[in-house]
């Protein structure tokens, strides 16, 4: 392998009750409600201990089914094309997604979450906890996003990023 090569190896695997991503929300802000298991592989679960101390908790996922990518797209909640780093679009150069969900609970191999985007047997990269005082900041501008962003509730999935880039 080169050095320019770098390799992950899953953690785990997400369940959820999304089969398709035609419809699934476009963030977990939208996601309210949805419940799901993570599934960790026994190799790694020494490492959830104290997790279950946190409300929330970051995951990091392989956006398993983007197989393209474009620098241009068109995000969910708008019609021009936008340089694909300034969106959430899965379709990128390295298909990483980040979600904050809820924590519910831990049961050994298995963490019970909470208002969940991520399509079922996504595989898992990694886990953070979600601290407030870390992760928060009061910004003053959201780019693009400033005229659309009271659509995100609504917004859902439909499937311009893995059916449009095969």
């Amino acid at each position: 392998m080169g050095k320019n090569v770098i390799v992950y190896r899953p953690i785990g695997v997400i369940h959820s009750p999304f089969k398709n991503v035609r419809g699934i929300p476009i963030q977990p802000r939208a996601a309210e409600g949805v419940e799901g298991v993570v599934e960790i592989f026994p190799e790694y679960v020494e490492g959830l201990k104290d997790l279950e101390g946190f409300s929330h908790i970051i995951l990091l996922y392989h956006l398993h089914l983007v197989e393209n990518y474009r620098l241009l797209v068109k995000p969910y909640m708008d019609d021009e094309l936008r340089g694909v780093f300034a969106t959430r679009a899965p379709a990128r150069p390295n298909p990483i997604g980040i979600s904050v969900v809820r924590l519910v609970k831990i049961d050994g191999n298995h963490v019970f979450v909470r208002n969940l985007d991520v399509i079922d047997g996504t595989p898992l990269l990694d886990i953070k906890p979600y601290v407030p005082e870390f992760d928060v900041f009061d910004v003053e501008r959201v780019g693009w996003l400033e005229k659309r962003i009271h659509k995100l509730r609504r917004a859902r999935d439909d499937g311009r990023f893995v059916e449009g880039l095969k």
